[in-house]
C-alpha cells in the first residue's frame, strides 16, 4: 500500500487513529488544541451566521427571482427548460454552501494549527520519535523561530495573491477561464492545507518555505492524495474540532514514511 502513492495518501488519517488508538499517552497532547479549536470555532461560525447569513440568503432570493424570470420568459414550447434552470439553481445553492463550508474550515485550521503549535510541535515529536526511534531538532532561538512561523504565514498570503491575479485573470477568458480558476483554486488550497499538516517535521529541520513546496510536490501523488483527504475532514462542521490535530498527527507519519527519511 506504501508505493500505491494516491490511496497511500489517502490512509494517512487513519493511520493516526490507530496510533492515538495504540499510544494513548498521545491524547496529552491534543486535548488542550481541541479545546482551543472549540473557541475558534465558535468566534468564526459566530461571525458567519451575523455578517454572512444575510448576504448568502439574499444571493439565494435573487438566484430564485433570476431563474423565475427566466422561465417567465420561455415560450410554451420551451418550458421543458424550466426543470434545467431549476437544475441549476438548486446545484448552484449546494455549490455556495459547500464553498462557505470549505473556507470556514479552512480558517479554522489556519488560525488552530497556527495557536495550537506548542501542543501540535509536542505531538509531532513524540510521534517521530515512536515511528523513527529518534527526532531531529535544528535548534533556533526565540526570536528566529518567531521569525519563522510569521515568514511561513505572510509566504502563504503572497502565493495566495499572486495565485489570486493569475487565476483572477484567466477567468475572463471565454468558455473555459471559470473551469480554469476553480481547478487552480482547488489545487492552491490543497498545496496549502498538504504544508500546514506536513509543517510540524519539516519545521523542524528548519526547511526554506521554497524546499517544503519542492518536497510536497515530489511526493505526488500520495501528498496530493493525503493533502485532499485533511481538506475534507476539516471542512466538516464540528468535526473539523477533532480533525484538525488528527490531520497533524497523520501529517508527521507520513513524514516519518516518506520523507525524513532522505533529510
Amino acid at each position: 500500500m506504501k508505493n500505491c502513492g494516491l490511496i497511500a495518501g489517502l490512509i494517512y488519517p487513519a493511520k493516526a487513529i490507530i496510533f492515538f488508538w495504540r499510544y494513548p499517552f498521545l491524547w496529552s497532547y491534543i486535548i488542550p488544541p481541541i479545546l482551543l479549536n472549540f473557541l475558534i470555532a465558535i468566534a468564526i461560525y459566530g461571525s458567519l451566521f451575523f455578517f454572512a447569513w444575510e448576504p448568502l440568503q439574499s444571493s439565494q432570493g435573487d438566484l430564485i427571482a433570476w431563474v423565475d424570470q427566466i422561465v417567465l420568459d420561455l415560450p410554451y414550447w420551451l418550458n421543458f427548460l424550466s426543470y434545467l434552470f431549476v437544475f441549476l439553481l438548486n446545484f448552484l445553492q449546494i455549490m455556495l454552501f459547500v464553498g462557505v463550508f470549505v473556507i470556514t474550515g479552512i480558517a479554522i485550521a489556519q488560525f488552530g494549527v497556527l495557536l495550537g503549535a506548542p501542543w501540535y510541535g509536542k505531538l509531532s515529536e513524540q510521534i517521530e520519535k515512536l515511528c523513527t526511534g529518534r527526532v531531529k531538532i535544528v535548534e533556533v532561538n526565540l526570536v528566529q523561530e518567531l521569525g519563522r512561523a510569521v515568514l511561513y504565514e505572510l509566504k502563504k498570503i503572497v502565493l495566495m495573491i499572486l495565485a489570486v491575479i493569475v487565476f483572477g485573470t484567466i477567468s475572463l477568458l471565454p468558455v473555459l477561464g471559470t473551469t480554469i480558476f476553480t481547478v487552480g483554486w482547488f489545487l492552491l488550497t490543497t498545496t496549502i492545507i498538504g504544508l500546514d499538516f506536513l509543517d510540524s517535521s519539516l519545521e523542524r529541520r528548519r526547511l526554506s518555505f521554497r524546499r517544503k513546496l519542492k518536497i510536497l510536490y515530489s511526493n505526488l501523488p500520495a501528498s496530493g492524495s493525503f493533502a485532499l483527504a485533511c481538506l475534507v475532514l476539516i471542512t466538516v462542521p464540528l468535526l473539523n474540532l477533532l480533525t484538525i490535530p488528527l490531520c497533524v498527527a497523520a501529517g508527521t507519519i507520513f513524514s516519518c514514511d516518506r520523507i525524513v527519511v532522505d533529510l
